[in-house]
């Protein structure tokens, strides 16, 4: 006679080996059938009837209706991150020298936490490498703040300069090129329209090493980026100078036609996107001068006539 023990274990594998396949309605044979989490129950989508009832609900417990009720209530910690050197998996001790009620520690608890402070500091970053990773990504973050980057260009910028120390790429180079670098590799693969004088505004490098580290961990990585297309540029610089849709669907056609002709090859996407703006706004009756659109853009006034001219000639104005 086979034992309770046994038993148990034989119906749990044979339910085991029913949930992986498919479960289809014995009523209408349809397999269109859903898990109820509500209800804790398998009913089938298309005629309704219940298969099975009484399921073990996996949710949580409890119930949260807002976002910060959602917070407190989660037992859980953050996401694994890769703008921290250490991926956001360590402990941190506060420095509020109180405990869980609020209360301040006595003199003897607060030597004791600051002494395991110290410590918890020196573990996170036990060797040259990791605080050079840490510098590295908080350079990162800085950057990316200034630059009004969302969060995904950040994660990107950190796996690529991970990847560029992992390849021995660093050696022989400032840290704070190679981030900055990064950082740029990650807003044009993420397509986020930010060109090299706006990051080397905020880099503490020059641009001429920002753009030669820019070409060689790109060739050593494979990353493959496409050219700018000077349309990305067209609704930030057209928002900041106070311009109409009109004027900016414009700029965006003369883009298209001027780029159809072969003249945005070789030819800086800031600069072609500015001079596409002011000749938009002559023709939109929302007239900017050329200063104005320079000083938005970051490029010289001389870039934009030549580019204007260019783009005039091919739109066939006179």
């Amino acid at each position: 006679m086979e034992g309770p023990s046994r038993q148990r274990q034989r119906e749990a594998g044979e339910s085991e080996q029913q949930s992986d396949e498919s479960v289809s309605c014995p009523e209408c044979e349809s397999e269109d059938v859903i898990m109820e989490a509500d209800q804790g129950e398998l009913v089938c989508n298309d005629c309704g009837l219940v298969l099975d009832e009484r399921q073990i609900d996996r949710g949580p417990e409890w119930r949260a209706f807002n976002h910060s009720e959602r917070q407190s209530k989660s037992r859980v910690g953050a996401p694994v991150t890769e703008t921290m050197h250490d991926k956001g998996l360590t402990t941190t001790i506060d420095w509020k020298d109180k405990d869980a009620y609020g209360r301040s520690l006595s003199s003897e608890k607060r030597s004791q936490m600051h002494r395991l402070r110290k410590w918890q500091e020196r573990i996170r970053t036990k060797d040259a490498g990791e605080r050079n990773l840490q510098f590295a990504l908080s350079e990162i973050d800085r950057m990316a703040s200034a630059l009004g980057v969302p969060r995904s260009v950040r994660e990107v910028a950190s796996v690529i300069y991970r990847r560029a120390l992992k390849e021995d790429l660093i050696r022989g180079r400032s840290i704070e090129g190679v981030a900055t670098a990064a950082l740029y590799a990650a807003c044009r693969q993420e397509g986020i329209p930010r060109s090299l004088d706006e990051v080397a505004e905020v880099s503490r490098v020059e641009q001429k090493e920002i753009g030669r580290t820019y070409r060689y961990i790109s060739q050593e990585l494979g990353l493959e980026l496409k050219p700018v297309d000077p349309k990305q540029f067209v609704p930030r610089f057209a928002s900041a100078l106070g311009l109409s849709e009109e004027t900016q669907a414009k700029a965006t056609e003369i883009i298209d036609v001027s780029a159809e002709q072969g003249l945005l090859s070789g030819k800086s996407p800031t600069g072609f996107a500015a001079a596409a703006i002011y000749a938009a706004s002559l023709l939109c009756n929302e007239k900017k001068t050329q200063r104005e659109v320079a000083d938005v853009a970051q490029v010289t006034e001389v870039t934009i006539r030549n580019r204007y001219q260019e783009q005039i000639e091919a739109m066939g104005f006179r």
